[in-house]
């Protein structure tokens, strides 16, 4: 008898909460706004924190590890973080357009110091918040000047996922262009040249300057010789997203070479520049825009309408990652100490490219897995299935985003024959 009171108490009590929050709800103004999907890259993180398994690998998170899958803080990122401290510098506001020795410095980085725009003052430059601010910085300019035929954007298929929520929340419409070929595991230049050709003149096309983002594929420089002909007869608009120059090859003069052939061949290219991954400044969220124009007059207007845009927007950028970059970029000793930690980073994710092959070549797979070493950068695209992602996690607890990408830099010395093991008995 007391049980079933019990019983009838409990029942009673969470109806009586339910109808409570039920009630509550309807009295909140935000009681419309429904639960949002979880971000892929973020929700496989956090399902990798709960995972209790020893042998778990995050695969997933495009963020630099060491060869231990330890956070890499560069030296000379240390070294210049003192040289600012002991300058004893204020913390007031950065002007709109952010900090000006580093957008000068930014500018030259990617176009080169011997770049006839900069030299003749054609460039309009300001410090964004990372590469994502920058993104979203160049989608409402070309959305409110309409500098885009029918307002869209062409994208190629596939790219970086937030690229495609950050030009549609600028109010731009996204089309795709063929890129990867699935047979292959390489580029699809045949398609990506015919789609170039059959979009409407004057469009504007977002190119991943190096180190295409998911799939490590990227244009040889003949391709890319044949994509700016092409945009050229076309009155196209290049916009190129760079957020590995130096770390795609170890050479941050050769990851830029396809924006400086842009340039060269005479095109306005707006250009996005990121300092997250060359610099390992994640946190710090360092990026610039940069549009070359038809004359210096032309880049002070369009310089005036991007301050316009940044003001109500984020008002203005912050100040620590940028005095770090400009430190090391303007100091004779930390900017060839840089170079060398930048290469290092490049040159363990590419002996880790090779490592993986090899491993799965002693498992005895008979699939090809050249792929592995030909793509470049930060993320190998595997080319397996969801399924087999799904298998990849829930048997061997190896975390990596559904399209089998996986990022280069979870791979070390010593988990590779692990993560060629699963890869061999899912795909086998």
């Amino acid at each position: 008898m007391l049980v079933n009171i019990s019983r009838t108490l409990s029942r009673d009590s969470r109806k009586a909460k339910a109808n409570f929050c039920a009630a509550r709800r309807c009295l909140s103004a935000y009681a419309s706004v429904p639960m949002g999907p979880a971000d892929p890259i973020l929700g496989l993180n956090e399902m990798f924190q709960k995972d209790t398994d020893p042998r778990k690998i995050s695969l997933g998170v495009g963020a630099y590890r060491d060869d231990n899958g330890k956070p890499y803080v560069l030296p000379s990122v240390r070294q210049a973080e003192k040289k600012i401290l002991d300058q004893d510098l204020n913390k007031e506001y950065l002007g709109i357009s952010g900090l000006p020795a580093f957008v000068k410095l930014s500018l030259e980085f990617a176009y080169g110091i011997n770049s006839v725009p900069l030299k003749e003052g054609r460039v309009a430059g300001v410090q964004t918040l990372s590469g994502t601010g920058a993104c979203r910085l160049a989608g409402e300019f070309l959305n409110r000047f309409s500098l885009s035929k029918n307002n869209a954007i062409y994208q190629p298929n596939p790219t970086w996922g937030n690229h495609v929520p950050i030009f549609k929340d600028s109010g731009m419409e996204v089309k795709q262009y063929s890129y990867f070929d699935k047979a292959t595991n390489g580029l699809n230049f045949g398609g990506m040249l015919k789609d170039i050709e059959s979009a409407p003149d004057g469009s504007a096309f977002l190119l991943h300057a190096c180190a295409h983002n998911p799939t490590g594929v990227d244009p040889t420089m003949e391709q890319w010789k044949e994509v700016s002909a092409v945009m050229k007869k076309k009155n196209h608009l290049p916009f190129f997203d760079c957020a590995y120059q130096g770390f795609a090859s170890g050479d941050a003069e050769k990851d830029a070479a396809a924006i400086r052939l842009f340039v060269d061949d005479g095109h306005n290219v707006c250009l996005s520049q990121s300092f997250a991954k060359n610099f390992g400044l994640y946190g710090e969220r360092v990026g610039a825009f940069s549009v070359v124009c038809a004359d210096e007059e032309e880049s002070k207007r369009v310089e005036s309408q991007l301050k316009i845009l940044i003001r109500p927007m984020y008002s203005n950028p912050p100040t620590q990652g940028a005095r770090i970059v400009q430190t090391i970029l303007e100091s004779p000793e930390l900017n060839p100490q840089w170079y060398a930690e930048c290469k290092g980073m490049a040159d363990r994710i590419i002996m880790m490219r090779n490592a993986l092959k090899g491993a799965l070549e002693k498992e005895g797979s008979k699939l090809n897995w050249d792929h592995v070493i030909n793509q470049i950068g930060m993320f190998c695209y595997t080319g397996i299935s969801p399924e087999q992602v799904d298998q990849m996690r829930e048997k061997h607890h190896i975390y990596m985003t559904k399209d089998g990408r996986i990022s280069m830099a979870g791979v070390t010395s010593g988990n590779a024959d692990y993560i060629a093991a699963a890869l061999h008995d899912v795909t086998r």
